[in-house]
């Protein structure tokens, strides 16, 4: 009966005691692991993208292989083992077959002496065979002081057996068979194979195995670090050109020369967007300054005389009223530039179009109409298909008028002024007028901002023109322009196919005079 060591009692816990093992094991339980699952984490998020990748990765490779080493050396050593049983099973055959075939005066017992000791069996093999009234045959090698041998051959068994037995802190496989002759059990055959040299094959074969696996883990891991170093080298350069770029540095570029697989769409579409938004930079200070130019000249114009009005430098009425009245007219122009910009900026953001479906023949009547307005000349309009749209009415209504404008400026009462719309594979809305026409070095940058052309008689701001592509560009097409001096200008904006909603080809075209078929309200939004 299994009695206490003396170093297994506990010593007399001193009273309150156990509220602190308590407390101590309480703490220990729940205490130490948070803070110590929180050290870890801070410790690898100290380390790198690239470790902690790798840590990951070898550890689940780690865990496949160790998983496919497992299986393998279970697999090998099953096959050992189910070849090492088959052997074991050929010696029943053979020893019968060489039986029957000994000489007639041989008895059974003096056969078994002597098949055992001629019998050819493998290393760590041995063979005993017990015939019924003889001593048992053993052949050199067999282990002794087996019980399980002792028992077989003092009872055979009744069929064949096989066992893993311990002799001597060795493993043994062995094999009984009863000896059976006319019917009657005469006898029993055991055999016996040492299992030291299947471990010993079975450990080669694991560790041939595992320096296989841990070279291929190595070399994968190799690898990988390879190419998680270029795909992070990568991400590191644009993390540095990202942090390097500000409003004053703009130029910086990756530059990345390398294959067009993620990686490098990443790098080359970082580069894009680097020059896009240098592009806009650029842009936003241009436009900042061009504004402040053309402010200036108005604002110093009003504050000059606004000065000499306070210091009482005219004295004359008439002279006053003429001064208030260009100060005024300053003023309106700096306004119409305010209202200009402020509708050139909303045309160039494409989100804020209000789309409906527009009937083209009340829209080009009501704009026909309004043109008039503004000045005498041969005004005209051209056939209009009957053709629903879907555009932002008032933009597109707006970017007409400024060409419109443009073209009664460009032109005397005398000459004239047409307004025409074409639908067929694209939506062409244009204006044409048979002015003075514009220079060819001049016509490239009229629909930059605050460009004119080079005849200043006339007043305007040169937003006409960037408003008109804006909100042509808004729409997704484009404007273009055709002049020549003294055969006039055409200007035309191009939308999509996609803008016209309905087209009737055999309805007959709308002309100046004639009252729209039909006008619709501003319809749901299709898009």
């Amino acid at each position: 009966m299994w009695q206490p060591r003396p170093e297994d009692v506990p010593a007399a816990v001193p009273p309150g005691a156990g509220a602190i093992l308590a407390r101590g094991v309480h703490a220990e339980e729940n205490g130490p692991g948070r803070p110590t699952g929180r050290l870890v984490r801070r410790s690898l998020a100290r380390l790198g993208l690239v470790p902690r990748l790798m840590l990951l990765y070898g550890l689940l490779l780690s865990l496949a292989l160790a998983v496919v080493l497992v299986a393998v050396s279970q697999l090998f050593v099953g096959q050992l083992s189910r070849s090492l049983d088959r052997d074991l099973a050929e010696e029943i055959p053979e020893f019968s077959a060489a039986a029957a075939q000994r000489p007639a005066a041989m008895s059974l017992g003096a056969f078994a002496e002597t098949y055992v000791q001629t019998h050819l069996l493998a290393r760590g093999a041995s063979l005993v065979i017990e015939i019924a009234g003889t001593p048992p045959a053993e052949s050199p090698g067999t282990p002794h002081g087996v019980a399980q041998v002792s028992a077989w051959l003092a009872r055979p068994p009744g069929s064949t057996v096989l066992e893993t037995v311990s002799v001597g802190g060795q493993p043994y496989r062995m094999l009984a068979s009863p000896i059976v002759v006319d019917g009657r059990t005469q006898g029993v055959l055991v055999a016996t194979s040492s299992l030291a040299r299947l471990q010993a094959q079975s450990r080669e074969a694991l560790l041939v195995t595992g320096l296989e696996a841990g070279a291929a883990l190595l070399i994968t891991l190799f690898g990988t670090y390879l190419l998680l170093r270029r795909v992070l080298l990568t991400v590191d350069r644009v993390t540095a050109a990202a942090r390097a770029t500000t409003h004053e540095q703009l130029g910086m570029r990756l530059g990345y020369q390398g294959a067009d697989d993620e990686v490098g769409r990443l790098a080359r579409t970082f580069d894009d967007m680097l020059g896009r938004i240098e592009q806009a930079f650029r842009a936003q200070r241009q436009l900042l300054s061009e504004t402040s130019h053309q402010l200036r000249t108005p604002l110093t114009v009003i504050r000059g005389h606004l000065e000499v009005l306070r210091r009482g430098g005219f004295r004359d009425p008439a002279e006053t009223e003429e001064t208030v009245a260009l100060v005024l007219d300053e003023l309106n122009r700096t306004v119409v530039l305010v209202d200009q910009l402020l509708l050139l900026g909303r045309a160039m953001e494409p989100d804020s179009l209000v789309e409906e479906e527009v009937d083209l023949r009340s829209f080009m009547a009501d704009l026909y109409e309004a043109a008039q307005a503004l000045a005498p000349r041969r005004w005209s309009l051209g056939p209009v298909p009957d053709a629903v749209v879907l555009v932002d009415r008032e933009k597109l209504r707006g970017a007409l008028l400024n060409l419109v404008d443009n073209a009664v400026k460009a032109t005397t009462p005398d000459q004239f002024v047409s307004l025409d719309a074409h639908c067929g594979t694209e939506l062409v809305l244009a204006v044409s007028d048979g002015g003075r026409g514009i220079p060819a070095e001049e016509q490239a940058r009229l629909f930059e901002r605050f460009v004119r052309t080079g005849d200043r008689s006339t007043r305007g701001a040169g937003l006409g023109l960037a408003i008109v592509r804006a909100v042509a560009e808004a729409h997704g097409g484009h404007a273009s322009l055709e002049s020549s001096p003294g055969a006039g200008t055409v200007v035309r904006i191009v939308l999509p196919k996609d803008r016209i909603v309905t087209l009737d080809p055999g309805a007959a075209p709308l002309q100046a005079g004639t009252a729209p078929a039909r006008r619709i309200a501003p319809g749901t939004v299709r898009r």
